[in-house]
């Protein structure tokens, strides 16, 4: 959020490119994984050959809005909370819950009958480099070929502003797009399984969605839930998603520890309050259509190159812009 609102506010695109450049590093870490057969990328959840395109547009615009209201995308959510915020809480709480009941629940029936509805199915998974293989091109060459201009041209763009050279805003950039990388190769080679001893069918040890996974925040946070609820569950397990959730937790914690900037952040006024948990639910609604949040579906999908990846990346984006540009009208208006 803080990447579009500071071209929105200010035209600064520093935390832009730092986004822009850890999708570069996640598309060639990724891609290089495939290409070396540590795992395959067309198991992933984006890049199934059904596109649910609505689901993408609506759901991504969705988000956008959510996490504008809601002071933050999921994965800052997690991390306001370490630092002591209980507005974080708050939509901690409301995401899950919504996320949850559109995976399962009441909102399930809008996202099925509605946005899913109208989903196209392709003849090969999603991701640019198998549907140049259908169109007749060379499966590798094409996935050596769009991997390389697509982050090559990110890293360009990203070097090409002189704010972002410095060491603490490429380097976190770099570390990002690294960790989405680790999670593809811990959930798709660590985790998979050729034959689970069990089902005798291929498995990707404890995921959620039985598929490989790289870091996403919103789904996870509605099975944390689910988990914390059903804890004497013996069938519930601690996820590779779950993990991921109280582990930025914890990190965030630790930090803001280390660093002395721990402090308690509530709530002043009830409208403040209305606006975070409207984010919230918005954000898991629209986050499970969507198929993820800006670090899910905002760099973990697109370092498959699938296509409703970069679809609702852009609509994220739109969604927030448009939310900010209202707000800023409305101040305008002295509402």
């Amino acid at each position: 959020m803080g990447a579009v609102s500071d071209i929105v506010n200010i035209g600064t695109w520093t935390r832009m490119r730092m986004w822009l450049f850890a999708i570069a590093v996640a598309i060639i870490g990724a891609q290089a994984l495939q290409l070396a057969g540590l795992v395959d990328l067309g198991k992933s959840i984006y890049t199934t050959p059904r596109f649910a395109w609505l689901g993408n547009l609506v759901g991504g615009a969705l988000f956008g809005v959510g996490m504008t209201l809601g002071s933050g995308c999921g994965s800052k959510t997690l991390v306001r909370i370490g630092g002591g915020s209980l507005k974080a809480v708050i939509v901690f709480v409301f995401l899950g819950l919504s996320a949850y009941m559109t995976l399962k629940g009441l909102f399930a029936i809008l996202r099925v009958d509605g946005l899913e509805s109208s989903a196209v199915t392709f003849g090969t998974t999603q991701d640019l480099p198998s549907l140049a293989a259908a169109a007749g091109a060379n499966l590798t060459l094409s996935r050596i070929l769009i991997a390389g201009i697509i982050s090559l041209g990110l890293i360009a763009f990203a070097f090409a502003g002189e704010e972002f050279r410095d060491f603490n805003n490429w380097s976190a950039g770099l570390v990002i797009g690294l960790v989405i990388v680790g999670g593809w190769y811990v959930s798709g080679n660590l985790g998979h399984l050729a034959e689970d001893p069990n089902t005798l069918q291929e498995a990707f040890v404890a995921t959620n969605s039985g598929r490989l996974e790289s870091f996403s925040f919103v789904a996870p946070v509605g099975y944390t839930l689910e988990l914390l609820m059903l804890w004497s569950d013996k069938s519930r397990i601690v996820t590779f998603g779950i993990s991921a959730v109280c582990g930025v937790i914890a990190g965030s914690f630790a930090y803001a520890v280390a660093s002395k900037t721990f402090r308690v952040e509530s709530f002043r006024q009830a409208g403040d309050l209305v606006s975070h948990i409207s984010g919230g639910i918005l954000m898991g609604f629209g986050g499970v259509c969507a198929l993820g949040c800006t670090i899910g579906q905002g760099i973990s999908g697109l370092s498959t190159l699938a296509v409703g990846s970069f679809l609702t990346f852009f609509a994220i984006i739109a969604g927030a812009a448009a939310t900010m540009k209202y707000q800023y009208w409305r101040l305008g208006q002295g509402s």
